[in-house]
């Protein structure tokens, strides 16, 4: 991952990279591996965000349908 210092302007270039981190999921993956989860924590973990995802999903579709 590269980000471009344009203009000796630092504070933007590190904004940016902060952004590009967080949408790639750096910061959360960090956080989830400062301590050891139980498998079973973990598949559990796993499928709420996956339910959270549908969720959410479904609801788009809902409001792009009724144009609202």
């Amino acid at each position: 991952m590269q980000v471009q210092v344009r203009d000796n302007n630092v504070d933007q270039a590190l904004r940016v990279l902060k952004k590009k981190l967080q949408r790639e999921g750096v910061f959360r993956e960090m956080k989830l591996k400062q301590h050891f989860e139980k498998p079973s924590v973990k598949r559990a973990r796993e499928k709420a965000e996956a339910v959270r995802r549908a969720r959410k999903l479904a609801r788009k579709k809902v409001q792009r349908e009724t144009g609202v």
